[in-house]
């Protein structure tokens, strides 16, 4: 009997060490993994000043070398992403590999050597934050929401034109080619535009100050600006602008009244003294698109000013973001420089549009005549 009580003890005894052996194990295993998570966290989720482009931003250094944007720019940017709803410095971190992307070129290798992050971490980052920047495209490019709003963008055309003729001008349109790589496959040709280099489209349409009030961006290089215009939701749906008002465009579109009102300069064989005098003042009014087009191009020259080193399907969403980003810079009061650059815009190409260019000529003839039945002098001091 003592011997198989001694033995009955002891089973219990073995069984109880083994319980707790198991229970440190379990334990030193949690211990590692736990030790293990901290060690791999990733860097760009906390301040690492030993990059120099981020101890230069943190520092409150003047962050438009890197990152293009003003420090006031990428306030309201962060703002609209809602940022707060995540901890930490991740957000903002992310938010610059973004900018630092744009403004290196589109460049992962470039990117990921001065943030010290892997080339495939920058890869998911990019797309990530394109797509969320893309998501509030509706807050920031938009048209005019009041009657005071399209007030202050006519009357701010009659200004740039220096005619009152021009006081319904309710924006500026124009197309702008996006260089892209080659793309692969049977339909590569389609992005061949008339210029012989592979590009993506952009449609746009700016109010008076070269804010993006309206984007549509996708089509290839080859298509005519007219076919891209008759495709767009700005046409389809004829919602702007109101009756009596018009959109200022050039001579690759056709002079409309329906479904879009276009008002076009007059063609250069049919000018007179009148006709040249109205293009005049056209002319003054509607380059205000393209002046936009070359501050966002400015911006961000070394994605704009070379093929843009992405796949060609994502080149709309990240053209887009640009347009954005344009929008937020100019809210924020921070402006550049246009730059002189080759010019790549099929602007003044007839192409297509002769072929529809008459149902807006009456108001055009109309608009002409009081161009030259009353000539523009503001009344802002006396002359002598």
């Amino acid at each position: 009997m003592v011997a198989l009580e001694a033995l009955l003890s002891f089973l219990v005894i073995s069984l109880l060490l083994e319980e707790l052996q198991e229970m440190y194990r379990r334990r030193r295993h949690f211990l590692l993994r736990l030790r293990s998570n901290e060690q791999t966290r990733p860097r760009y989720c906390r301040i690492n000043l030993s990059v120099p482009v981020l101890d230069r931003f943190f520092n409150k250094q003047d962050p438009r070398p890197d990152f293009r944007v003003s420090r006031e720019s990428l306030s309201v940017l962060l703002n609209l992403l809602n940022q707060d709803r995540r901890h930490g410095w991740g957000a903002t971190i992310e938010t610059l590999v973004f900018l630092f992307w744009l403004a290196s070129g589109a460049s992962y290798r470039v990117v990921s050597r001065a943030f010290g992050i892997p080339r495939s971490t920058v890869h998911r980052i990019v797309h990530r934050v394109t797509e969320e920047v893309v998501a509030i495209r509706h807050q920031v490019i938009h048209l005019p929401k009041t009657p005071e709003d399209l007030e202050v963008v006519s009357q701010g055309f009659a200004g740039l034109a220096r005619h009152r003729a021009f006081v319904k001008a309710a924006g500026a349109i124009d197309g702008c080619h996006i260089r892209i790589k080659p793309p692969s496959g049977p339909d590569g040709h389609c992005y061949r535009n008339r210029k012989l280099f592979p590009s993506i489209l952009l449609q746009a349409v700016c109010d008076h100050q070269g804010r993006f009030i309206d984007t549509y961006v996708g089509w290839p290089g080859s298509v005519h600006d007219s076919r891209v215009l008759r495709h767009s939701l700005l046409y389809r749906q004829s919602v702007y602008p109101p009756p009596g008002h018009f959109i200022l465009a050039d001579g690759g579109y056709p002079c409309l009244q329906s479904p879009l009102p276009l008002i076009t300069p007059y063609k250069r064989g049919n000018q007179g003294v009148a006709a040249q005098r109205f293009n005049s003042h056209h002319s003054k009014a509607r380059s205000v698109i393209e002046r936009a087009f070359g501050m966002m191009k400015t911006r961000f020259r070394a994605i704009f000013l070379q093929a843009l080193e992405v796949h060609h399907t994502f080149v709309p969403h990240v053209v887009t973001a640009c347009a954005i980003l344009h929008n937020i810079c100019l809210s924020a009061g921070d402006f550049v420089v246009v730059e002189d650059e080759p010019e790549e815009d099929g602007g003044g190409d007839d192409g297509e549009a002769g072929l529809e260019d008459v149902s807006g000529a009456r108001w055009r003839d109309q608009l002409c005549r009081e161009v030259s039945a009353l000539e523009e002098v503001p009344l802002d001091h006396d002359y002598c």
